[in-house]
């Protein structure tokens, strides 16, 4: 699982229809400190995530299509599983 931050909304009109209903993320990872990172994926959208939030990606394929689909068997690589409301570091130890 990674922490990314949502950064836009891919638009396809046409999909496959496995994927009929479903939302295409484009999210962008980042540290526990809210760092953004190099790596950048596409990712179903299984929770309503809006752009600029912060979620839970899950990077495993039959998780990330049973979380987007509610199916097994679709080809996700990844899914948007959670939205982060708070994350709470402990302190840096001197």
């Amino acid at each position: 699982m990674i922490l990314a931050r949502v950064i836009g909304n891919i638009v396809a009109t046409q999909k496959n229809q496995r994927y009929e209903g479903t939302r295409i993320m484009l999210c962008r990872q980042i540290t526990p400190e809210g760092e953004e990172m190099d790596y950048t994926c596409l990712a179903i959208d299984a929770v309503k995530a809006g752009e600029g939030d912060i979620v839970v990606i899950t990077q495993e394929g039959w998780s990330a299509s049973t979380a987007a689909t509610g199916k097994a068997g679709a080809a996700i690589d990844s899914a948007i599983v959670g939205v982060v409301d708070r994350i709470d570091l402990l302190p840096k130890e001197e």
